[in-house]
């Protein structure tokens, strides 16, 4: 049985997290967040969405997509809060992602110093790192970077 304090509106909701109203709405037409709804029409929530919808705002700027997060948050049990099991698998995934993302920013990191410091900016004519244009072969983009 739910007790008066363990559902909260969505104005408490927003200034917990930190979260616009406007935005928490959005997350609840993405099915990121599921209120229950009052006799009245008002969304009320419980507290755990608190943690959930602090998820997505952090997920939303390490860079990943609204559907990216929905799909690990519908991993999440409904009606609980989510333990620290829960989130230690999501968050072994995202690190996976981050890990990945990481690897190919310093990958380019580091080709761009040396381009950038050659001056020609041409991967066609870049004795370098693109003597005769060879990279054409392994496809369209800026296949170095692409391809590490």
């Amino acid at each position: 049985m739910r007790r008066p304090g363990d559902m909260l509106p969505i104005g408490k909701i927003a200034k917990r997290t930190g979260v616009a109203v406007s935005a928490i709405r959005y997350y609840e037409a993405e099915g990121l967040v599921h209120p229950i709804r009052t006799e009245a029409g008002q969304r009320q929530f419980r507290r755990s969405d608190i943690r959930r919808i602090s998820f997505v705002k952090i997920a939303q700027e390490l860079g990943f997509s609204l559907s990216e997060i929905r799909a690990e948050m519908r991993k999440l049990p409904e009606g609980r809060t989510p333990t620290r099991a829960d989130w230690e698998r999501i968050s072994r995934r995202f690190r996976a992602v981050l890990d990945a993302r990481i690897d190919r920013l310093e990958r380019t990191r580091n080709k761009l110093d040396g381009c950038i410091g050659c001056g020609c900016l041409s991967l066609k004519s870049c004795a370098l790192y693109n003597p005769d244009d060879a990279v054409r072969n392994r496809g369209a983009g800026p296949r170095n970077i692409i391809d590490g």
